[in-house]
């Protein structure tokens, strides 16, 4: 039985680099996983340009504070102006290129208008409310690296120096199916002894965060035959297939006699609570993960390992999650000899600081405990924690996308 850390550097070492692309509209690429750096052709800003609404002026000029310019043209965004001479000033608006010889912009708050001339109370520094040519991006620099989820602002920083489309790599297609006699759909009567299959909508939805294309082959019977078929429709078209239930020891568990059955298994058991029934292998050449059946479970392992195992698969160089150091609102002083990951809620203590605090059931088919927490904390094998104590703690918001 691996721990948690051998499990993980098992699963990322045999992940296979994403290598199919293609070139989509940077307006379509919300989630998608960029495939080359990219850099910029362009200055940003192209041009020396106001960062505020009021008057474009020579400090030369603004010796005495009595001087009186002459108001010579106005300059709004989109537009370029006349360049400026002595004793002129330029009415401008924010976002406007500044006239050659301007070398500061004084905001209309500090100006007094009369007519067609303007006076300054305020004496301003060289290069006031000026943003310079190339302050935020120059042209040639590097604005995004390849292997990163783009998000709403790459999207728009991409559109910023001009790029209408974006190399991508091609959305993971993970097939999945759930095994069970004893589950049914919402929707169905339940009969004695059957649950619904919940587990069916959380791994869709993890997936679908995560931008994979999903493959729902259904739900599959206790039965060996049923098993083997399913498993071979499923090389047909995914690069990855996800299973939930069968990979225990039950008479009745018959995914990992399938999977050795039409492919290989090379990782089956986990130290860790819950999820310790996780299995890896592959069916043909397509890999295959089977996540234990509980809800928590499952919900758990998926968060710890399956995600990271397709953010590498996917191209995306940071994969594992990252952890945060709080103090514990909470006593576990009977921690379990296989590292333990318990749901946690974060709230805000008498004196300020922000501590975690655990849901009262860690039952791993209190799937409830996933809704309530905010993450996960990690609890070392064999290691109490004591109230105050430090502990390490892994946010959903690192974990679910």
């Amino acid at each position: 039985m691996l721990s948690a850390d051998e499990a993980l550097s098992f699963l990322l070492a045999r992940v296979r680099p994403a290598n199919k692309t293609e070139q989509i509209a940077t307006s379509d690429a919300l989630g998608r996983v960029l495939a080359e750096r990219l850099t910029s052709a362009v200055n940003v800003p192209p041009l020396d340009n106001s960062a505020m609404d009021g008057y474009a002026v020579r400090i030369a000029d603004l010796m005495n504070a009595s001087t009186r310019l002459r108001v010579t043209q106005r300059i709004p965004a989109g537009t370029v102006g006349q360049p400026l001479e002595a004793g002129q000033a330029a009415r401008i608006f924010t976002g406007a290129p500044v006239p050659a010889g301007c070398d500061a912009v004084v905001m209309q708050e500090y100006c007094g208008v009369e007519g067609n001339t303007v006076t300054v109370s305020k004496h301003p520094k060289t290069g006031e409310n000026i943003r310079r040519s190339g302050e935020d991006i120059a042209a040639g620099a590097e604005i995004l690296p390849a292997g990163i989820r783009l998000r709403p602002q790459e999207m728009g920083l991409a559109a910023s120096v001009g790029i209408a489309t974006l190399l991508v790599y091609r959305k993971l297609k993970v097939a999945t199916f759930f095994t069970g006699d004893e589950i049914v759909m919402p929707g169905e009567s339940l009969k004695p002894g059957q649950i619904y299959n919940s587990n069916r909508f959380v791994l869709t939805g993890l997936l679908q965060a995560l931008g994979c294309e999903v493959i729902d082959l259904g739900i599959v019977p206790d039965d060996f035959t049923a098993t083997v078929k399913v498993l071979e429709t499923a090389t047909a078209g995914a690069d990855l297939i996800i299973t939930s239930g069968g990979v225990s020891v039950g008479e009745e568990d018959h995914v990992k006699a399938a999977v050795e059955a039409v492919g290989k298994l090379d990782l089956w058991k986990i130290a860790i609570k819950p999820g310790k029934p996780l299995a890896f292998g592959e069916v043909g050449t397509v890999p295959f993960i089977g996540l234990p059946g509980n809800p928590v479970s499952a919900f758990v392992t998926f968060c710890l390992f399956v995600r990271p195992f397709i953010l590498r698969s996917q191209g995306i160089t940071a994969a594992v999650p990252q952890a945060f150091s709080l103090k514990a609102d909470f006593d576990w002083l009977k921690p379990d000899k296989r590292r333990e990951f318990l749901r946690a809620r974060l709230h805000t203590a008498e004196n300020g600081e922000v501590e975690v605090q655990l849901y009262p059931h860690q039952g791993s088919g209190v799937l409830t405990s996933t809704v309530w927490a905010d993450g996960l904390v990690e609890v070392q094998e064999g290691t109490p924690i004591q109230r105050g104590e430090t502990v390490k703690f892994l946010p959903f918001s690192g974990l679910l996308n």
